[in-house]
């Protein structure tokens, strides 16, 4: 059988989903955010390293040679001489030349005409402004790798700074819903032990709600456990009652019957003799439902003697064995009940013999010599008793000894034999 998730384990995943599909969304928005406000911090910071390069580099010494590709021999002492940043200082006073770069600038001028303030070139970022009075220009760039990389750090430390938060509201929440959940358990709880057919009055079964929301709920229960206690409580007044106008009829046609027989020629006996089993058979059935549905169903368990049971049981025409050890602890009332249409049922079976033995503490079993049945019958009927389906798959016997195995807490079990048909019932619970 499939075992279907709780509800706080479903609520659980759903949180996380949920936490999940957030924290992706959640992410991008930072991501936009954190690359926003690092590209901006890093463009303040070309800027000022452009601004704090002006002085010295007015101040500097001689021009590089027009030579493509020449360098300066030393930088001017800077910000920009820290290494994260690459600058150089162009001529466009008839094309572009460069006259001072640093180690780390491109060997060709970063902008082929002027260009001031922020612009992007193929690999880095660049700012651009005026130095002088002859049309020279200072770039201060930085490549877009340590661009990259300068935004992933950032990122990398918030995600860092915000993922113990995350853990802590995760757990958080879960607690959360499992103490939100509690009142769910605890009604559980109350249902599992819930009786119908208690003393307890209508709205008192389940006790108070612990939530305002279960109010309605309590209610609800409260009101079909006693529509079930009323329907049980007609039903078994009916069966007593019925029961209890019939068998005084029964007693009286079975004493008539017995007359006729005495009285009646030689050839109608037979017929006689078969009515008799049959109204024999009716007493039987209504003493079973007698011994059920009577109204005191509080079980009176005692050492049952199996041998001075069966003696005093009036099935004719079978032949019953009781094997040692022949006493159980049960009510012997309702035992006497399902025995009777057990031992009923083997005899309308064909059976002419029945043994009765304890083969395990708490358990009485029935075996008959009858034909017994398939297999496949065996365990249909075996499925009906379990799920108590009774109406249209079982007899009445069956039916009457498993309802009398489950009043012991117990049940009825349909054992595979070689030979006949057996029947245990389990007076108490394993």
């Amino acid at each position: 059988m499939t075992r279907l998730p709780s509800i706080s384990q479903r609520l659980t995943k759903a949180l996380l989903l949920w936490a999940l599909l957030w924290g992706v969304v959640l992410a991008g928005a930072v991501w936009l955010a954190v690359r926003q406000e690092v590209s901006e911090l890093l463009d303040d910071t070309l800027q000022a390293a452009a601004e704090g390069l002006v002085g010295p580099l007015l101040t500097g010494g001689p021009a590089v040679p027009d030579a493509p590709g020449a360098r300066a021999a030393a930088a001017p002492s800077g910000g920009a001489a820290s290494g994260r940043y690459a600058w150089q200082l162009v001529a466009h006073n008839g094309g572009a030349r460069l006259l001072r770069s640093s180690s780390r600038a491109p060997a060709e001028p970063l902008h082929a005409t002027p260009s001031a303030g922020y612009a992007d070139v193929p690999g880095w970022r660049v700012f651009g402004m005026s130095v002088g009075q002859g049309g020279h220009m200072l770039y201060v760039a930085q490549t877009r790798d340590e661009r990259v990389e300068a935004q992933l750090e950032v990122l990398l430390m918030v995600a860092l700074a915000s993922l113990p938060m995350g853990l802590l509201a995760l757990l958080w929440l879960r607690g959360q819903l499992r103490y939100e959940l509690r009142p769910l358990q605890v009604l559980s709880d109350r249902l599992a032990t819930l009786d119908p057919l208690g003393e307890l009055t209508p709205g008192q079964l389940l006790g108070p709600a612990d939530r305002e929301e279960l109010r309605p709920v309590h209610a609800a229960i409260d009101a079909l456990a006693a529509r079930l206690a009323r329907r049980v409580a007609h039903e078994r007044a009916f069966t007593a009652h019925a029961a209890h106008a019939l068998r005084t009829p029964l007693a009286g046609i079975d004493t008539q019957l017995a007359v006729a027989l005495r009285e009646s020629p030689p050839e109608l006996q037979p017929r006689l003799q078969r009515v008799r089993a049959a109204a024999g058979r009716l007493q039987r059935v209504v003493a079973a439902l007698l011994a059920l549905f009577r109204s005191d169903t509080d079980l009176q368990r005692r050492t049952v003697d199996l041998a001075a049971l069966v003696a005093r049981l009036p099935v004719e025409g079978l032949t019953v064995e009781v094997r040692a050890p022949a006493h159980v602890d049960a009510d012997v009332d309702l035992l006497s009940a399902a025995l009777l249409n057990l031992l009923d049922n083997a005899l309308r079976h064909g059976a002419t013999a029945v043994t009765l033995s304890t083969p395990r503490p708490g358990v009485l079993r029935v075996q008959d010599d009858g034909p017994g049945v398939e297999p496949a019958r065996r365990l249909a009927l075996q499925q009906a008793i379990a799920a108590e389906a009774y109406e249209g798959r079982t007899g009445l016997g069956l039916m009457l000894a498993d309802l009398v195995a489950r009043e012991h807490g117990g049940g009825l079990t349909l054992p595979a034999v070689e030979h006949g048909f057996a029947v245990e019932l389990r007076l108490a619970t394993d």
